[in-house]
């Protein structure tokens, strides 16, 4: 069972500290292979330099809460982050041992709860692994005391990758209760995070929420700021079985009449692991597979991340893998994020395949497999991308923004009798019906290897580019962002105040030849970002999409508004098929809608500015 804590608050009528001591001891469920003890340590949890008034009830609710919120600012959709390094201008850090020792708790309560049913065992099991991120050490030792707190068995699998810790609740004879990756995907080395799973796929941001509500209540009443495992867990070599698996699925899928065991001998695969957890698919899936990985890129995990960011969207990581491929006569090259849900790759000409280039391939060879299925993207593609998947018998479900949302959109869907076979982000998450419906980078470059030795056997000579040369690239896409003027706190809720103003400035035909999108298909209204459907999901964050038309050129062009979930801005994206219609769609957002609404009182649209007088973006 999980340990209970509980302590006083003691505010001094004459000091600006507030000291926390102990009042109560802690039982630590405890196993035979694991052997945790705690040290209790009496320290100021935080300092104000308000007054303290004679009301010091008071002044006590309002200290809580502000911690309360502390802990749950780390959510972050459907995962956890935070700063876990100093070195960040004007960033504190948030993402401490005990706040992730709280979280790690509450996540294996949360396991327990849901799974004990119907269950005759005593123990529940959960793995965990992380990126090389250099806080990763000291973190993980909270999630492994935090875990051990809630009463589960912790299985720790050393450097992994995210869709390993959800395939080891799945693959046999693994199949762990729950899992956690630590990670912060590609973002600077001072942050870190948590990314959580059961057997039924990852938690979704509500869950997350409820998570860190129940953390944050633990923080608050704890006096314990650090624990320390005075026995590791037990470690597993998860990685070896995953990349098994990953082979096995390439061989039996290609068939190979002549080397069925190595199918890729005689192509030369060049992989950029951008000093992430991905280096493994070189040497454990490639390598054993028959390819020539010479040119291969920052292979070796290196927490600090010193040649670029690990991230398929990336213009440098693309460009040096780019080059590699060209410089070696490669047939493939592949970047990798650092956590390996998300992958990009470069042909053998040297184009770049992100962003909407990399759904209309998955989709060109999901199509093949699966005619006529519906796909879902965010509301961010491009009216091309539409076209394209039409015109090979697919449907297209435009969504809201957030791999999350994608995904469960595409679950839902295929509960509700609509084929769904691929969702995709325009950041690289992928996820596909027939892999768990699991964002899992690896998996979505296993589909296009696959592919490729497929073609090549049928006696193409053209490479994987050739499937998506049809694509119309837009004409423009500009990204715009506003800062929300308000304290963290209040932030989301300003953020939505403006989103729905702006939906109700194109709803009332305020803003001339604007008006709200719709795909007319899988129960979806309001721009695609509201579910009218039975179960409709949870929102997570306000946002719409407006097509944009006028009498010289019809439909021309989109604007996609949406509060950030990971930062309190709002992000406006937009594409236009003809020259200069970006500048003409934000000159009529900035004057007919921000300034003529009073948005520009609580948002700073510094950059919509800028932008509007001189096309400058940056």
């Amino acid at each position: 069972m999980a340990a209970t804590s509980t302590s006083s608050l003691t505010i001094p009528t004459n000091a600006h500290k507030i000291n926390f001591s102990s009042s109560g001891s802690k039982k630590l469920h405890r196993h035979t292979h694991l052997n945790f003890s705690f040290l209790s340590i009496s320290s100021p949890r935080t300092s104000h330099s308000c007054i303290v008034s004679s009301n010091a009830a008071k002044y006590t609710e309002l200290v809580v809460d502000e911690e309360i919120d502390k802990v749950k600012r780390l959510q972050n959709g459907p995962d956890v982050r935070g700063v876990a390094l100093e070195g960040e201008k004007g960033r504190t850090v948030d993402l401490t041992p005990p706040a992730v020792e709280a979280i790690a708790e509450s996540f294996g309560e949360w396991v327990i709860e849901r799974r004990k049913n119907g269950r005759g065992v005593k123990d529940f099991r959960v793995s965990f692994g992380r990126d090389p991120r250099i806080s990763g050490p000291s973190l993980s030792a909270a999630v492994f005391t935090g875990l051990a707190r809630a009463g589960c068995l912790v299985f720790d699998m050393g450097l992994a990758t995210t869709p390993a810790c959800f395939m080891s609740t799945l693959l046999e004879p693994f199949t762990f209760d729950g899992s956690i990756m630590m990670t912060a995907s590609h973002l600077p080395y001072t942050r870190n995070g948590l990314k959580f799973f059961t057997p039924r796929g990852g938690l979704t941001a509500t869950e997350v929420e409820g998570l860190c509500e129940r953390a944050a209540r633990k923080y608050v009443n704890r006096t314990a700021k650090v624990s320390v495992v005075v026995s590791p867990p037990t470690r597993v070599d998860f990685m070896s079985a995953y990349t098994r698996h990953l082979r096995e699925i390439i061989k039996e899928r290609v068939n190979h009449p002549l080397h069925y065991d190595t199918p890729l001998k005689g192509f030369q695969i060049i992989v950029n692991a951008g000093n992430g957890s991905g280096g493994f698919f070189t040497w454990d899936v490639l390598d054993k597979l028959g390819a020539d990985t010479f040119g291969s890129l920052n292979l070796n995990p290196d927490g600090m991340f010193p040649n670029h960011i690990p991230n398929p969207e990336d213009k440098i990581a693309m460009s040096l893998t780019r080059t590699s491929v060209l410089e070696n006569s490669g047939n493939l090259g592949i970047v990798f994020d650092t956590d390996v849900d998300r992958s990009g790759v470069v042909d053998e000409k040297g184009s770049q395949i992100n962003g909407d280039r990399l759904i209309a391939l998955m989709a060109a060879i999901v199509l093949k497999e699966y005619p006529g299925t519906t796909i879902v993207t965010d509301a961010r593609t491009s009216m091309a991308l539409t076209k394209f998947i039409t015109n090979r018998g697919g449907h297209h479900c435009l969504y809201r923004v957030g791999y999350r949302n994608v995904i469960d959109k595409g679950v839902q869907l295929n509960k509700d009798g609509v084929e769904t076979h691929l969702m995709m982000e325009t950041s690289g998450h992928g996820a596909l019906k027939e892999n768990h419906f699991l964002d899992d980078g690896a998996y979505m470059v296993v589909k296009i290897i696959i592919e490729m030795v497929r073609m090549k056997l049928a006696g193409s000579d053209e490479g994987i580019g050739s499937l998506i040369k049809e694509l119309e690239d837009p004409a423009e896409s500009v990204e715009l962002r506003m800062n929300i003027l308000s304290e963290p706190r209040y932030a989301k809720a300003k953020g939505a105040e403006a989103v729905e103003k702006f939906r109700n400035y194109v709803e009332e035909g305020k803003l001339t030849g604007w008006a709200l999108d719709s795909c007319g298909d899988c129960w979806v209204s309001e721009g695609c970002l509201v579910d009218s459907n039975d179960t409709p999901a949870a929102i997570d964050a306000q946002m719409y999409r407006a097509k944009v038309s006028d009498e010289e050129h019809g439909e021309y062009g989109w604007v996609h508004i949406r509060q950030s979930i990971h930062n309190p801005n709002i992000a406006i994206n937009m594409q236009s098929s003809v020259q200069g219609g970006c500048l003409s769609m934000t000159r009529i957002l900035l004057d007919k809608f921000l300034l003529a609404s009073g948005m520009d009182r609580i948002l700073d649209i510094t950059h919509i500015e800028r932008y509007a007088r001189n096309g400058y973006v940056g």
